[in-house]
C-alpha cells in the first residue's frame, strides 16, 4: 500500500457524514427534554423552579418568551447553569446508534498490499473507523514508504502472523490475539509472515 492509499481510506470515512447547518435551538423543546429526562411532571418541574404550572407549560409550548429571572429559576430548578439551557445535546451522542456488519458484507477497498473491508459503513459521523484487513504484503519493499495519518490506531490480529513495523520502534511479531495501540502519525506498515495472508482488525480514530 502506498502512503496515499491509507489517507484515502480515512478520508472516505470522514467524508461519509452529511454536512448540515446547525438548527436553531427550540428553547421550549429543550426545557421539555430536560424535564422529561428527570421524569418530572409539569407540576413537579414548576414547583422545583418556583414557577406557575401554566407559565412553564407556555414556555415549553413556545407561547411565552421567559424573562431572564424565569430562566434563572428554570436553571436552578433543573440543577443546571443558564447557558446549558441553550446548549442542545450532540446528535452523535444519542443513545441507540448501532450497525451490524455480517461477515463478508463490509465495503471492500482492495489495495496492492491490503484488502480492506470497511465495517459499520451505514453509520455517518463516526468517531472511529473500524475495518478488517487481509494482509497481502510479505516485505517492506512492497510499500511506497511509511503510512502516516492523523489520529490513533488500534490493531488486533485475527488470524496468521504479522510483523508490525513502526518508525520509532523495533519491528514486532504479532500472532492471533495480540494487539497494538499507537500514534498513527508515526510511520507504520504491517506485513504477513505466515504462509497464508494474515487478517487483522484495525480501528482508527477520526475525531
Amino acid at each position: 500500500m502506498s502512503t496515499k492509499e491509507q489517507p484515502s481510506l480515512i478520508r472516505i470515512a470522514r467524508d461519509s457524514g452529511e454536512h448540515t447547518d446547525p438548527e436553531p435551538l427550540d428553547l421550549g423543546a429543550r426545557v421539555r427534554e430536560l424535564r422529561k429526562a428527570r421524569n418530572w411532571t409539569l407540576e413537579q418541574a414548576a414547583s422545583q423552579a418556583g414557577l406557575a404550572r401554566s407559565t412553564l407549560s407556555k414556555i415549553e409550548n413556545g407561547q411565552m418568551s421567559p424573562t431572564y429571572d424565569a430562566l434563572k429559576k428554570l436553571a436552578t430548578g433543573l440543577e443546571i447553569s443558564v447557558p446549558q439551557l441553550f446548549t442542545p445535546p450532540q446528535r452523535e451522542q444519542v443513545i441507540g446508534r448501532m450497525a451490524v456488519t455480517r461477515m463478508g458484507e463490509g465495503a471492500a477497498h482492495p489495495t496492492v498490499t491490503y484488502e480492506h473491508e470497511l465495517l459499520a459503513e451505514t453509520l455517518t459521523k463516526k468517531q472511529m473507523l473500524p475495518y478488517r484487513a487481509r494482509v497481502r504484503a510479505r516485505s517492506m519493499n512492497e510499500f511506497d514508504g511509511w503510512v502516516r495519518h492523523d489520529g490513533e490506531e488500534f490493531l488486533y490480529v485475527l488470524t496468521g502472523v504479522v510483523k508490525l513495523y513502526t518508525e520509532f520502534y523495533e519491528p514486532v511479531e504479532m500472532r492471533r490475539g495480540d494487539s497494538a495501540y499507537y500514534d498513527a502519525s508515526m510511520g507504520h506498515n504491517v506485513i504477513s509472515i505466515s504462509d497464508e495472508d494474515a487478517t487483522i482488525l484495525w480501528v482508527t480514530s477520526l475525531a
